[in-house]
């Protein structure tokens, strides 16, 4: 039996000596030369030591880099790298290091200055520093200039945020979307780690028929095979919008009002999106944990059901080349009639994370829809001993107006609360009608029941007469019974 004690391995061998043993006190012996009944010495042979092995891949020791410019910013400075670490963990890097300037504008050539740049050189060898994370995007001359510097590898938040989506991304249409973020910002950024190889066929001699000439460089054919593949993905991409427009178009169709979740990451929409729908998708405290929309069906107080759909998270500088390649999952924002934007009302940034979740919709053109703002994570609070009324409690104290709702997505306070404010939202967009419907067009009557609100209804010598309130995409169809 092999067996491992102390970390050294033993292995029990039978020794040569029994071979000598032949004599028993009554002289029997064995055919191969051991006592009969007796059995063979054994001796345990160690082999070598063996260390501890780890349970664990070992983690990039990173360097932060940070500049604090002369213009005012909406993130502090520290507030910011505080942020860029936990990304950096997210990824499994670990901070052994932060480093930070004071500039009016960045280095147009190194992004930091020169004598910042040979600090960060001399940090990064004597912390053993194997990757460099600088808090901005960097131009593609800023990281090669910084690269040809420093003996290791350097990148900058987008590069960071983009590896994070290409490690969570789960379907299709996420992970192409990645790829395409990717691709596009690396494509300026690939570097000539190849002109020190000769041109393909390049020289008047040593080439054949054909293939004299300038040729091209291992770059050129790099850069030709990264637009090629980005041209693949968008033509990949092209057919999944369509499949997603379809399902936009039935969803219309139905009439079921959207209700979209938006917020900055990691603010928990989908703990959220779990507790009001019972979906079961992954919701965990980190950034970024889910990337996939997913749309839910919800009912509301007053009877209603509409679609609530959880977006991506939001974040600072969140990268343009993924703002573009995500901009199907996006649309989702501008189609939905509601957006709930969940805030983590504990969070010290809290101020922040709201402007810049402003600013990303603002960008998107659905800064102006309406909007219901859960301050979510009440239960960090100090709770009192009636949970049911202290959603209600903190609005009073606050003087919140109707469309702030603190809550608790993870243990269900103030969720009754949400639930009717969406319904009171979604009761402001539908249009009061009254209309007489011809009894031949009984399926519009039907349509009316489905789709909108009765209050009243009688039936006369022309038709049926309703009064009550329809979503505006309907209203078309009912204007000729107008009256």
């Amino acid at each position: 039996m092999v067996r491992l004690t102390a970390h050294l391995l033993i292995i029990p061998f039978q020794s040569k000596r029994s071979k000598h043993i032949n004599t028993h006190p009554n002289g029997n012996t064995s055919p191969n030369g051991h006592l009969s009944g007796v059995t063979a010495p054994t001796e345990s042979l160690i082999i070598r030591q063996l260390p501890p092995y780890p349970t664990k891949n070992p983690l990039e020791k990173a360097l932060l880099v940070g500049v604090e410019h002369g213009n005012k910013q909406l993130w502090d400075i520290q507030d910011s790298l505080d942020e860029l670490e936990q990304l950096a963990a997210t990824a499994n890097v670990e901070v052994v290091g932060v480093i930070t300037q004071k500039l009016d504008n960045p280095n147009p050539a190194t992004f930091v200055g020169k004598g910042k740049l040979e600090e960060i050189v001399s940090l990064t060898e004597q912390l053993g520093v194997e990757v460099v994370i600088f808090d901005e995007e960097l131009s593609p001359g800023q990281l090669r200039n910084i690269e040809a510097q420093l003996n290791v590898k350097v990148i900058d938040r987008t590069a960071l945020i983009l590896d994070i989506f290409a490690a969570r991304a789960q379907t299709r249409e996420g992970r192409l979307q990645v790829e395409l973020a990717q691709m596009e910002y690396r494509l300026p950024r690939l570097t000539r780690m190849w002109t020190h190889l000769a041109r393909q066929g390049s020289g008047a001699s040593g080439a054949g028929v054909g293939l004299r000439g300038p040729g091209e460089t291992q770059l050129e054919v790099d850069r030709r095979d990264a637009r090629t593949r980005v041209s693949h993905i968008k033509h990949e991409l092209e057919d999944v919008h369509a499949h997603r427009e379809l399902y936009r178009q039935r969803r219309k169709r139905e009439g079921l009002p959207v209700v979209a979740i938006v917020g900055y990451t990691n603010a928990g929409k989908s703990t959220l999106l779990n507790a009001l729908t019972s979906a079961g998708v992954l919701a965990e405290n980190k950034l970024f944990a889910t990337l996939d929309p997913t749309t839910r069906q919800l009912d509301l107080p007053n009877g209603r059901q509409a679609l609530i759909t959880d977006t991506v998270g939001f974040i600072q500088r969140l990268p343009t080349t993924l703002v573009a390649a995500f901009r199907a999952t996006l649309e989702e924002i501008n189609e939905a009639d509601i957006l709930l934007h969940i805030l983590d009302i504990t969070h010290p940034n809290a101020q922040e994370q709201t402007e810049t979740v402003n600013m990303v919709l603002k960008e998107l053109g659905a800064g102006d829809k309406p909007r219901i703002v859960a301050l979510n994570k009440i239960d960090m609070l100090e709770l009192p001993a009636d949970t049911a009324s202290f959603s209600k409690q903190i609005t009073d104290d606050l003087g919140l107006p109707a469309d702030y709702i603190p809550i608790s997505a993870a243990t269900g306070i103030g969720l009754d609360r949400l639930r009717a404010a969406l319904a009171v939202e979604l009761d402001r967009q539908l249009l009061e009608l009254r209309v007489t419907i011809p009894y031949q067009s009984s399926d519009l009557v039907a349509l009316f029941h489905e789709k909108g609100r009765v209050l009243t209804e009688e039936y006369t010598d022309s038709g049926t007469r309703i009064t009550g309130k329809l979503p505006t995409r309907y209203s078309a169809q009912f204007e000729p019974y107008r009256g």
